[in-house]
């Protein structure tokens, strides 16, 4: 099977970006995408992030990495069917093919802000060293869990940053203060954002008494390394849940 054929298994085919979403992402580095999350589905995410939370308790998020002032899970490609329309979904594939034409799934893990925590300095998902502009090595995914606000953690965004060719280590003397060009994520729960992998991004402080969550769907092209290796961790009920495209997605 090749890329183009996985595509095609898993609806990709006859689905298109409307010119806005297109140029959102080509010219900005990132856009929304609609009706891919239902209430219905954001309910069932949350509610199977906190059992695996409480089940995992101190070797929640080890398998990629944990972060001080967040909860996180990963490996959650293994911990369940409901995860699957994170590398499944038409339109998010559709997204990120836009930005790197030849990918697989990287990484798929939550990150929960916890009250008064939680802020990071700005950062490009791919090594500094390798930022080159139009030469786009990953694309990530996030998947709004609770309405993302001013007060709670929202994620800000530098515009156009993917285009520079830069990372904020390489020309900010300090990449965890304010940006002047950073934009708040601000948009309620249920919505999922594409981003270029080399846009500058970072979560801030939340400031609010309640834990803002979301999920990370992460995607670099074929010949990387991947951030969780799929096939090593890959558990025979996933193998056997899920068809031959989509273990195309993840490389196992």
């Amino acid at each position: 099977m090749d890329m183009a054929q996985a595509l095609e298994e898993l609806g990709v085919t006859g689905v298109t970006l409307d010119e806005t979403t297109t140029r959102q992402l080509d010219e900005d580095g990132y856009a929304f995408l609609p009706g891919v999350l239902t209430p219905e589905l954001v309910e069932a995410l949350r509610d199977r992030l906190d059992a695996l939370l409480a089940a995992e308790g101190d070797r929640a998020g080890t398998e990629v990495g944990r972060e001080t002032g967040t909860d996180r899970v990963s490996d959650l490609v293994n911990k369940g069917p409901v995860f699957d329309v994170c590398f499944t979904h038409p339109l998010l594939l559709a997204a990120v093919g836009h930005v790197i034409d030849e990918f697989k799934l990287s990484s798929l893990s939550s990150r929960a802000a916890l009250p008064g925590q939680a802020h990071q300095a700005l950062h490009a998902d791919w090594p500094g060293q390798h930022l080159r502009a139009g030469d786009y090595q990953a694309c990530n995914t996030m998947w709004l869990l609770d309405d993302f606000t001013e007060e709670n953690g929202a994620t800000r965004l530098v515009r156009g940053s993917h285009r520079w060719g830069s990372a904020p280590d390489d020309v900010m003397a300090d990449p965890a203060a304010p940006h002047p060009d950073e934009q708040l994520v601000i948009a309620p729960a249920g919505s999922v954002l594409v981003f270029n992998g080399h846009l500058w991004h970072g979560g801030t402080r939340n400031r609010s008494a309640q834990r803002r969550r979301a999920m990370h769907a992460y995607f670099t092209r074929r010949a990387n390394p991947q951030q969780l290796d799929q096939a090593a961790f890959a558990r025979p009920e996933t193998r056997e849940r899920l068809g031959v495209a989509a273990q195309f997605i993840l490389d196992i």
